[in-house]
């Protein structure tokens, strides 16, 4: 990640391909204080980022020639992010920390990171937290470090509700497929074809996306 933009910027973001295939996706990390970044969480975050998560998403977006521009280059957060949250369980399926027992403690505390992020969103621009009592409760229950904690509640100060995206998104994607899963015949890629193909979309859309190509099955 550019110095410049360390102090304000996330733990990591992902920028997307350009159309035409000139540019490739890209996915950084912010190293402004690297003790911030145990070695734990980074396989979580690269899975959110990367694939299954933003990579994989955004280039299936990027790629579905039939859609109209807006759908395949706009975004909503809790859809994006939901999926990106929602990618971590899904790697962690597919057993990649069967052997990392230490990688399985950084997938848990994103987890409890997103959580965490419901309460101090929602403190500030509800409950009128201040920015210190935020950064407080974050370092307490997140075992998120303080430097780490400041940035991210900094951004959370001017960014309202973009914080709860993540938590919102997952829970909506999770309990379509927990819907999905109890039919019979349950297909897990028919599934994620439901979530991804269509592209970004507001979450009350997703759900009669899913539903009906789940009922088609």
């Amino acid at each position: 990640m550019p110095p410049t933009i360390e102090a304000g910027a996330p733990g990591g973001y992902y920028q997307g391909a350009s159309l035409d295939g000139a540019r490739p996706g890209a996915y950084y990390i912010n190293l402004k204080d690297t003790h911030e970044w145990p070695k734990n969480g980074l396989p979580t975050l690269t899975y959110h980022e990367g694939v299954p998560g933003h990579h994989f998403q955004i280039s299936v977006s990027r790629e579905a020639g039939e859609l109209p521009i807006y759908r395949r280059t706009g975004g909503f957060a809790a859809y994006n992010e939901g999926w990106a949250l929602y990618a971590e369980r899904i790697a962690d399926e597919l057993g990649v920390y069967d052997d990392d027992p230490f990688g399985k403690i950084g997938f848990l505390q994103s987890y409890l990171f997103r959580a965490t992020r419901l309460v101090v969103d929602t403190g500030m621009h509800h409950k009128r937290w201040s920015r210190e009592q935020a950064i407080r409760w974050m370092v307490d229950n997140a075992a998120e470090p303080e430097g780490s904690a400041t940035r991210e509640i900094e951004r959370y100060v001017v960014w309202p509700g973009q914080a709860c995206a993540y938590k919102l998104g997952e829970t909506v994607i999770s309990r379509l497929r927990a819907e999905a899963e109890a039919r019979p015949g349950f297909d897990i890629k028919r599934f994620h074809d439901a979530v991804l193909l269509g592209g970004s979309m507001p979450l009350t859309v997703l759900e009669r996306r899913v539903k009906e190509a789940m009922l088609k099955a």
